[in-house]
């Protein structure tokens, strides 16, 4: 039953908007917690502490932050994988190319998947960057992430990167969230307006968001 359900292409589009769905929220509550950096060192490295003791006594030390990457892993891989085999169907579904031409995409719509892509590759260099410190451009400190994030954003081709990631996530996001709710049969008529206005808010928001760590290190806001 599980395997027709994935072999099927309506199964696919829903791993794919389920697991979406998954990290939108993820990305939401990252930022929340990124956004802590306005009120300084101590409040930042205390949210960072508690993420570790989050579930104490009954989870170990570390343990919720390992629950949370195991989900995100499988949320990833069955978002990407779904998203990969659904692109070569409908390459293989129309080999020839249209004898008339289509009406233009969106800009998001025709990078989606190249999108998907940066944002992957982002996600290895950001992982290795704050997590592990493998590529930190300074003196990575275990435990200081306020003074690691500060460090990374105070180096100007770490911006360049960050932010040419966060305009590829908003991209995705916009046309992401948009073809989840119609694969969940959540549009409708009336009420494609507002969900199309919510799905360019909510993505512009996210975006910008994430944008401002870079921009107030840069500008001295946060040192």
């Amino acid at each position: 039953m599980i395997v027709a359900v994935w072999d099927s292409t309506i199964g696919k589009k829903v791993v794919m908007a389920v697991t979406g769905f998954i990290l939108l929220g993820f990305l939401v509550l990252h930022l929340y917690g990124n956004l802590k950096i306005f009120f300084g060192l101590h409040d930042f490295n205390h949210y960072a502490h508690w993420l570790r003791t989050f579930g104490e006594p009954v989870l170990h030390y570390g343990w919720f932050l390992w629950l949370l990457r195991v989900v995100l892993i499988v949320s990833v891989v069955g978002h990407g994988v779904s998203a990969y085999q659904l692109s070569r169907r409908d390459i293989k579904a129309r080999p020839n190319k249209y004898v008339h031409k289509k009406p233009r995409a969106s800009y998001a719509t025709r990078t989606m998947r190249w999108g998907g892509i940066i944002l992957g590759l982002y996600v290895i260099w950001h992982i290795m960057d704050l997590t592990t410190g493998t590529v930190h451009s300074g003196g990575f400190e275990e435990g200081h992430p306020y003074e690691n994030l500060v460090e990374t954003f105070s180096v100007w081709w770490n911006n360049v990167i960050y932010i040419t990631a966060m305009l590829a996530l908003g991209l995705h996001v916009r046309h992401g969230l948009w073809s989840a709710v119609q694969t969940l049969g959540i549009g409708s008529r009336t009420r494609d307006g507002a969900l199309k206005a919510f799905a360019n808010t909510f993505a512009l928001l996210l975006t910008a968001g994430f944008i401002t760590l870079p921009v107030s290190v840069m500008t001295g806001v946060v040192s």
